[in-house]
């Protein structure tokens, strides 16, 4: 498991400040389509390493599903908003706008 949360790692170090993915997409880039609840479990096991960020992690929908796992009751939204991006009602405003696909942005991986 700690290989796969260290290829979840490396995806999400390479998302640009101001864009989000998803759980769903870094699984898919990583070859294991049906493994977002795992890219999630990666995520949460993160907040010791302030060099991955997480909060650019959100679900299909844009919906900050991962905020509690942030100190304070809104820092995940904070941090976004720090890098433009809008949020209401926990939900990023035009996600299309702002998403970063792996499988798109980056080179395949050999699996």
């Amino acid at each position: 498991m700690s290989l796969f949360f260290d290829q979840v790692y490396a995806v999400v170090q390479m998302i640009p400040p101001g864009r989000v993915t998803s759980y769903g997409a870094i699984a898919r880039y990583l070859g294991h389509p049906k493994s977002a609840r795992m890219v999630g479990y990666a995520m949460n096991a993160s907040h010791n390493r302030p060099e991955i960020p997480a909060h650019r992690v959100v679900n299909r929908n844009g919906l900050l599903t991962g905020k509690h796992h942030f100190p304070g009751s809104k820092l995940m939204q904070q941090l976004l908003e720090s890098e433009g991006l809008s949020i209401k009602n926990d939900q990023i405003i035009d996600l299309n706008n702002f998403f970063w696909d792996p499988n798109t942005a980056l080179p395949p991986i050999e699996i």
